[in-house]
């Protein structure tokens, strides 16, 4: 396995950061995860980084902490006040944050302190998210293997938290003979698809399937679809997100109506949101229910203004290599690539004409949703139909049982 770790440490330094020598780096990772952490800044230092700051968490010392410190004490916690963020965002540095979503550590926490110390998290960085959301520092975020993490995906088995290394291998290509030419060959797919996309010029899409998904998503005449990588000023391509499977772009904060139902769970800070659906009018979310985690959901749709409006929409086919595997990783990144998905919150520059040289307020102007927030939740199914409207009014079908119709 220690072949796969350093072809693993690889991809994210160079395919995923697609990092510069000198470059500062900052890397957040569960504590549990330092060995593999070792492996990355070894070969980040050969390579000429001088400068990388260590952010550990811990799903434990967080619950202690929400469990006994007051609201006003969590703005000092370093697990929720991420302004070392912005220190390293005016350095141009690069950003690698490895997760481990260990659903359930947060039971019976208060849902007012949950939300709390996501709002803390978000909004303690403002230099670092405004240069991530306009792609001018590198950063990325893959998955790791836990014991938590790993023993809830695969309860009763010997060996879980290596054998969820296995499948985060597999899913990234790791397994592959030469994984960063692998990966060329995805991304060459990704830009195809997007280019069929955007060619379409669609200002609507319709979502329905046998959950009872009715929804119809607006989109603005300056849309752009987005997929594996992305450019930064200077040229470098990102891998923002390791694995990707989707093509998303952002749509009209004002214009999406109509029922959606959640096809997964969705881990949000420690606790499980499932069996949930929510409902739009005129853009913002008006009604919704969950049969577990309902409160924290009320949380996260009204951490902000904007956190109540889609800031994207993302397709991705049923029939992809994570949804294939059929396991459920309780960790949105992974999920999120094995379903189409929609995020409650922030909407994303790069997904419109231009974006990157706008400000926030022409933003909005535009119809791009602005928030604080920004979080996925999976709604593809295998019977998902999605029927686009194009600027002159023909009807295409963009998806069909689930997979793009082409």
């Amino acid at each position: 396995m220690k072949d796969s770790f350093e072809k693993y440490a690889e991809l994210l330094l160079f395919k995923g950061l697609n990092i510069k020598e000198g470059q500062p780096l900052l890397i957040t990772s569960p504590i549990e995860c330092i060995d593999f952490v070792r492996i990355i800044a070894k070969k980040a230092y050969e390579y000429g980084v001088h400068d990388i700051y260590y952010d550990w968490s811990d799903s434990y010392l967080k619950r202690y902490e929400l469990e006994n410190l007051s609201e006003e004490d969590l703005n000092n916690s370093s697990f929720w006040n991420k302004k070392i963020y912005d220190e390293y965002a005016k350095k141009n540095g690069a950003f690698l944050m490895l997760t481990a979503e260990e659903s359930e550590i947060f039971d019976g926490v208060d849902a007012d302190k949950i939300s709390k110390s996501s709002y803390i998290n978000r909004t303690s960085r403002p230099i670092y998210k405004e240069k991530q959301g306009k792609y001018e520092v590198p950063w990325c975020i893959a998955m790791v293997s836990t014991e938590v993490s790993s023993k809830k995906i695969f309860p009763n088995t010997e060996g879980a938290k290596d054998r969820l290394w296995e499948e985060i291998f597999k899913a990234c290509l790791i397994n592959e003979k030469d994984p960063l030419t692998e990966w060329d060959k995805k991304i060459a797919n990704s830009k195809s698809n997007v280019k069929k996309l955007n060619d379409l010029h669609l200002k609507k899409l319709h979502y329905t399937n046998s959950l009872g998904t009715d929804l119809e998503i607006g989109l603005g005449e300056g849309h752009i679809w987005c997929g594996a990588d992305e450019k930064m000023p200077d040229g470098r391509a990102l891998l923002v997100n390791i694995p990707t499977e989707e093509i998303f772009t952002s749509p009209l904060m004002n214009a999406t109506n109509g029922i959606v139902y959640a096809s997964k769970p969705l881990i949000y800070n420690g606790t499980m949101i499932n069996d949930f659906w929510i409902r739009f009018e005129n853009g913002k979310v008006v009604d919704f229910d969950a049969k577990e985690g309902k409160e924290v959901l009320d949380g996260m749709i009204n951490l902000d203004e904007g956190s109540c409006r889609l800031g994207e929409a993302a397709l991705v086919e049923y029939d992809s290599p994570i949804s294939n595997s059929g396991i459920l990783f309780y960790n949105t990144l992974f999920d999120e690539n094995a379903a189409c998905h929609l995020a409650l919150g922030n909407g994303f520059p790069s997904c419109y004409r231009d974006g990157v040289e706008m400000t926030r307020e022409e933003l909005l102007e535009v119809g791009v949703n602005q928030s604080n927030e920004h979080t996925d939740f999976m709604i593809g199914t295998a019977d998902l139909k999605i029927v686009g409207t194009t600027v002159d009014d023909r009807k295409i079908t963009i998806f069909e049982n689930g997979n793009f119709a082409w």
